[in-house]
């Protein structure tokens, strides 16, 4: 009998202290200030300080040379940079999708909001590079019919910006309307185009939905800021012409 109430009183002893779970009381936060009054810590300043020697190195290489400074304001619908960087992205991705359809791209567009930086006067870097184009957008074709074409011309002279347009296409506004002109040639209803663009327009940013559910959609894997860096590696001095692909009527720069 007294075995059994000494058992008794451990069993009543043992469930009488088991464990309550834990419950959420309050939550607390506070706001650290990241600033110079912050005292860096020399393992860590050691650990990172051979990649960081190795990005700025990188990013301090000298890729290409401009003797005039590259802006996307030095013109009223057409750029310095806004040509060179439509111009250079179709130079470098035409010949990819020629290769994989046996086709040529018309021309290219992209937006004027994409041109994040300009380039001054004297030796290019990739830091340049990635200053013009700091997103990791990347190019891409889409086929548009002729109603899509008209859709984009209208777009582009409603902003009435220096959207970045490939010498391939040169668009006049007059005073009735406007004169079209792909590749030497007048709007062809019964064709459809190939236009290169980056896959950040092609979803319909910057509102230009006319890019969106196109015919073909053809993605070239290749990045925008990629293309860029290529061409600059491959041309040692940038030339660049403001030769009137989209303009008011009667104002042709040269």
């Amino acid at each position: 009998m007294k075995k059994f109430i000494i058992s008794f009183i451990i069993f009543l002893a043992l469930f009488s202290c088991k464990s309550q779970l834990p419950q959420l009381v309050r939550i607390e936060g506070k706001q650290t200030s990241i600033n110079e009054t912050i005292a860096s810590d020399k393992n860590i300043e050691n650990t990172i300080k051979p990649y960081r020697e190795k990005v700025e190195k990188e990013m301090t290489t000298v890729i290409s040379y401009t003797p005039i400074n590259l802006n996307r304001t030095d013109g009223d619908l057409e750029s310095s940079l806004g040509n060179l960087m439509a111009d250079l992205c179709y130079q470098r991705a035409n010949p990819v999708f020629y290769s994989r359809t046996g086709k040529n791209i018309d021309f290219a567009m992209f937006n004027y909001g994409g041109i994040r930086s300009g380039i001054s006067k004297g030796n290019i870097t990739n830091e340049n590079a990635f200053n013009l184009m700091p997103f990791e957008n990347s190019l891409v074709v889409v086929e548009l019919t002729s109603e899509k074409i008209k859709e984009l011309v209208n777009y582009l002279i409603a902003e009435n910006k220096a959207h970045p347009l490939s010498k391939n296409i040169n668009l006049v506004v007059t005073e009735n309307g406007y004169n079209l002109k792909i590749n030497n040639a007048t709007l062809d209803d019964s064709k459809t185009y190939f236009v290169l663009t980056s896959d950040y327009l092609q979803n319909g940013g910057d509102n230009m939905n006319f890019f969106k559910n196109p015919i073909n959609l053809y993605k070239l894997d290749y990045k925008v800021r990629n293309a860029i860096i290529d061409y600059f590696k491959e041309t040692d001095t940038i030339k660049v012409s403001m030769d009137g692909r989209f303009r008011h009527e009667n104002t042709l720069k040269n």
